[in-house]
């Protein structure tokens, strides 16, 4: 009987993220607001500058049926912190709920444990993708998948990291938020779960059973974007796996009074 691992994911990116957040406690000062009214694909031209790091490796002497690793990432050149932030979270996207620390702190780190640990048909994929910039903010898209042999199919998981271009820190939510405005936070993020359950054919359905099996969770998994908020789930939290990972959206327009001034578009 195979030895069912069970993925800890979000637990494990938070771990290393907070720590990270706890650090850039000091939020921009001055009234210029760090949210162009530009859309993104004019902001992105006046954002940090990328380039991509891809490859896929297959475990070392193996033939036949061989467990792999795929990377599809970036890196910041001149801005090692930024580069090594996102290699530090990836790695830590691959944690198992077995109690133990992990062995590594790296991508390279989790390769080498990985092919001494691997079964067969085992397989992961890392990425990390710019999801947003403009001159003062870079959001990064960090996902994983990973596969365990005997396993009826992968697990996925998704965070988001929002970097300060000009102080060189992570932004984490208590740093965009006005003081005391976490609960208005939780119901703006309500109000979007509930227009998205309205679109959910599967909600529609049967709203009491699915309120049931699924029912709204607040989370912190925030990323800008140029329209507003976006909070990312993994398969299970809100959902069930085969409506993937739920992006709900906060408007810029319903963040006014929550969100700091310096992080909302001038009008």
């Amino acid at each position: 009987m195979i030895n069912q691992r069970k993925p800890s994911f979000k637990l494990a990116a938070i771990a290393v993220l907070s720590p990270l957040l706890v650090a850039c406690a000091n939020t921009p000062s001055g009234d210029i607001s760090l949210i162009p009214t530009q859309i993104d694909q004019e902001t992105s031209k006046d954002g940090l500058f990328t380039q991509a790091l891809k490859w896929k490796h297959s475990k070392p002497g193996c033939k036949g049926e061989c467990p792999n690793i795929s990377l599809d990432s970036v890196i910041f050149p001149g801005i090692p912190r930024l580069t090594e932030l996102v290699d530090h979270a990836l790695s830590v996207m691959t944690g198992i709920d077995d109690g133990s620390a992990q062995p590594y702190s790296s991508v390279q780190g989790y390769e080498d444990y990985f092919w001494q640990t691997a079964a067969p048909r085992d397989s992961t994929v890392l990425s990390a993708k710019t999801r947003y910039r403009n001159r003062h903010l870079t959001v990064v898209e960090l996902n994983s998948y990973q596969y365990f042999t005997g396993a009826a199919h992968g697990i996925t998981a998704t965070q988001f990291l929002n970097w300060n271009n000009d102080q060189q820190k992570v932004l984490g939510l208590d740093q965009i938020l006005l003081t005391g405005q976490h609960t208005a936070y939780v119901e703006a993020l309500k109000q979007a779960h509930t227009l998205w359950l309205a679109s959910n054919p599967d909600a529609t359905q049967d709203p009491v059973a699915y309120a049931r099996m699924w029912p709204f969770q607040p989370s912190d998994n925030f990323g800008f974007t140029d329209q507003g908020l976006v909070v990312k789930y993994d398969s299970y939290q809100i959902a069930p796996y085969s409506s993937g990972q739920p992006e709900l959206l906060l408007p810029y327009s319903a963040l006014q009074g929550i969100v700091r001034p310096e992080y909302l578009p001038t009008s």
